[in-house]
């Protein structure tokens, strides 16, 4: 267990290196660079060159990669241009609040995936299978901004059960003071994921009721509900674990989606807004952090697959 560890943490490290690299070096094939993007189209070649200067540009790109490297080591991100603000500063203030949200967006997907899954290969080919089956179809192959106006529209101008924005808040606390606030945000980022993981859990669960070891439990005497949960359930949640491991990258992407239609002060629209402004520093830092929750989530999802299936660790 030990050496996959090592294997799979060194990998995750190097994914991360990747991606910074990519990033920095897309980053830096902006016309004119993140000087003109900055300072403006009609800025002047004296002008690029003293920012150029300033912010330590003018260094070959390698000296300038790993540079960034060492600063973000030691957890300097650099200074937004426009906000004037640490980068730090605004990473820490908005990352724990995109993390609650997605937690909670996860926590909806498993709750609802699950059990909808399991109901649905008990009852194959009934009226439920078919209704969840075409419902999951919709949920999965609508955009997110789709559903969102959709939601919006529906609960927050017509019913108005929920309000249209989240809590505008400086403290995680301040989230839950008004959780009506949360609810449709919570639910645009997890309708695609239940979506899935109701197929999943379906098809999982119909593999392992065929098998010799199901027959084996239902001709000792075993109840229904104890076939399903000591014997069926163990092996069916494994892809369910891949399937939330793979599922984190888009729950990030759909942050800046459901963060920016519902105004929530997280890193989506803390980058969408830097994006807007050409706030060279700020997505430097969201990509990164964005990237390494994700191969974190990813490594954690890893882990889990190999304390179910032993075999997973003999053969990684």
């Amino acid at each position: 267990m030990l050496g996959y560890l090592v294997r799979r943490i060194g990998q995750a490290v190097f994914v991360v290196l990747v991606v910074t690299v990519v990033v920095f070096v897309l980053l830096h094939q902006l016309p004119g660079g993140p000087a003109r993007a900055i300072i403006g189209a009609k800025a002047t070649a004296d002008q690029i060159r003293e920012f150029n200067k300033a912010n330590g540009l003018d260094a070959p790109a390698v000296v300038q990669y790993f540079r960034m490297l060492r600063n973000w080591a030691s957890g300097d991100f650099g200074f937004s241009y426009k906000l004037n603000q640490s980068v730090g500063a605004l990473i820490a203030d908005r990352l724990p609040k995109t993390l609650v949200l997605n937690l909670l967006a996860l926590a909806l997907t498993v709750a609802i995936s699950v059990p909808v899954g399991i109901y649905q290969a008990v009852r194959r080919g009934r009226t439920f299978d078919y209704a969840a089956t075409w419902a999951a179809f919709v949920f999965y192959a609508a955009p997110s901004f789709f559903l969102g106006i959709v939601l919006i529209s529906l609960f927050s101008q017509q019913l108005e059960v929920f309000p249209p924005q989240a809590p505008q808040t400086d403290s995680v606390a301040g989230l839950f003071a008004d959780f009506r606030s949360m609810i449709l945000p919570i639910i645009v980022l997890s309708l695609s994921g239940i979506a899935i993981g109701a197929r999943y859990m379906r098809s999982s669960v119909l593999d392992n009721i065929g098998q010799e070891y199901v027959r084996t439990a239902q001709a000792k005497g075993c109840s229904g509900l104890r076939v399903m949960t000591r014997h069926v359930l163990r092996n069916a949640i494994i892809p369910i674990v891949t399937l939330l491991g793979l599922s984190l990258p888009a729950l990030f992407a759909g942050a800046l989606i459901a963060e920016s239609l519902f105004n929530f002060p997280g890193m989506g629209l803390l980058f969408w807004q830097a994006a807007q402004a050409s706030d060279y520093p700020i997505e430097l830092a969201v990509v990164l952090v964005t990237a390494v929750a994700t191969v974190a989530g990813n490594l954690v999802a890893d882990i889990c697959y190999a304390v179910l299936d032993p075999r997973v660790r003999l053969a990684g």
